[in-house]
């Protein structure tokens, strides 16, 4: 869960969803996300229909929603190009991804000379909704950089692999240099390991540093941000950095996948939220003789407080369901929740519990008597009073903002219990 930033005014309501998919080395620039944005109506009627929920306050509904979008999403198709300098094993390095044997019918050709003439797509079981692409490597004929990405159709892909062994060329700093600019995510996958450890006379740890350094400089003389490094071996898809590449894809598939609509409902629930913080700051204003927050001690704050997390639908009895419908256990949408209660609020919020303390409580009970003698002394207590109410609503409303910001990633990426 986000912390709240220091140096936030005592007024602001914290955005929500901030920065779920900025990277240190690209911007997430999805094909398939900005299709999704531009054309489907599905995203419009999502955010009807959550807009409703939340303005009930139906938390629930939300969640489910979300989740049953989530399930769609998983399921559409990204495409994503391995290529590199011909004869560096990308052919080889897609069986290995795919887990399968260069024998089987649906493998990719592999060779000692250039096998790969023109693009081929595979799938894998291991990666469901995604489509490889096997490129023609890069070199094998004089074509430049421009002309491989026009007739490749880089535009088309969502991630590139640019695959490398015993050597990081020039082509392969201009390829990083073209993906970068393009605004996709890559990698650098280093494919022939295993045939680089056993002749060399330095440590495993070693050549593997070394292998990693020189990439790097490679891509810093370039300018070219430092993407994720994989050092692989080809002939078993189980060693070294396999695994890892493996978990850094399923993450940005959801990544790709879920980023642009979820970071259009986070706007969405940005807005409701601050509206009814808005609208509700009004009627504190002014005063409604309805208003919950008509109360002056203790015990009315803590109705107050109960009857806001209601309202926004934060309760326990809806938290404990949205749990349940996450999958997880409720502990985990209360562990940093502020408004639980008026102890953990005044806890959280040193500005209510300077407002609430002995002292000024004291000073404002002696204020009271003097009521009727001074119009501007009611005044006073009346408008101290509702400052606390504020800090209570918005105490409220950003602990809304945290628990929408967890079940959206956690849609994403379900928690382990």
């Amino acid at each position: 869960m986000r912390p709240r930033p220091r140096g936030a005014t005592a007024d602001e309501v914290e955005p929500l969803l901030p920065n779920m998919a900025e990277t240190p080395y690209a911007p997430l620039k999805s094909s398939f996300a900005r299709s999704y944005q531009a054309g489907d109506s599905i995203l419009h009627e999502l955010n009807r229909t959550l807009e409703r929920a939340l303005k009930e306050g139906k938390l629930l509904d939300v969640a489910r929603v979300i989740k049953q979008t989530v399930e769609t999403l998983s399921q559409m198709p990204v495409h994503i190009m391995v290529t590199g300098n011909s004869g560096n094993g990308m052919s080889s390095f897609i069986n290995a991804l795919r887990i399968i044997g260069h024998e089987e019918d649906d493998s990719a050709p592999t060779g000692v000379v250039r096998t790969t003439q023109t693009r081929a797509k595979y799938s894998s079981s291991h990666f469901p909704s995604v489509i490889l692409w096997d490129l023609p490597g890069l070199g094998a004929t004089a074509q430049t950089i421009d002309n491989y990405r026009e007739e490749m159709e880089f535009s088309m892909y969502d991630i590139f692999i640019i695959i490398a062994s015993e050597q990081f060329s020039s082509n392969h700093v201009n390829l990083a240099k073209v993906i970068q600019e393009m605004g996709k995510r890559f990698y650098i996958v280093w494919t022939k390991l295993d045939r680089d450890l056993r002749p060399h006379a330095h440590s495993e740890t070693q050549l593997i540093q070394n292998i990693r350094v020189n990439i790097q400089k490679e891509l810093q003389k370039e300018r070219v941000n430092v993407p994720p490094i994989f050092l692989v071996s080809n002939l078993d898809p189980l060693l070294y950095d396999f695994p890892m590449l493996r978990d850094t894809l399923h993450k940005d598939l959801s990544n790709i996948r879920c980023y642009g609509p979820l970071s259009t409902l986070s706007s969405t629930f940005e807005k409701i939220i601050d509206d009814r913080v808005a609208s509700l700051r009004e009627r504190i204003d002014e005063g409604c003789s309805e208003h919950p927050l008509s109360v002056r001690d203790d015990e009315d704050m803590r109705e107050c407080l109960k009857a806001y997390r209601l309202k926004f639908g934060v309760d326990d009895e809806s938290l404990e369901q949205v749990a349940q419908s996450m999958g997880t256990v409720v502990q985990e949408f209360k562990a940093d929740m502020k408004s639980q209660t008026l102890y953990t609020l005044r806890r959280g919020d040193w500005r209510l519990r300077l407002m609430t303390c002995a002292f000024v409580n004291g000073f404002f009970h002696v204020l009271k008597y003097l009521l009727c003698f001074s119009c501007c002394v009611r005044c006073c207590v009346r408008c101290f009073r509702h400052m606390k109410y504020k800090r209570i609503l918005l105490s409220v409303a950003q602990d809304t903002k945290t628990i929408l910001e967890k079940i959206l990633k956690d849609s994403i990426s379900p928690p382990q219990i």
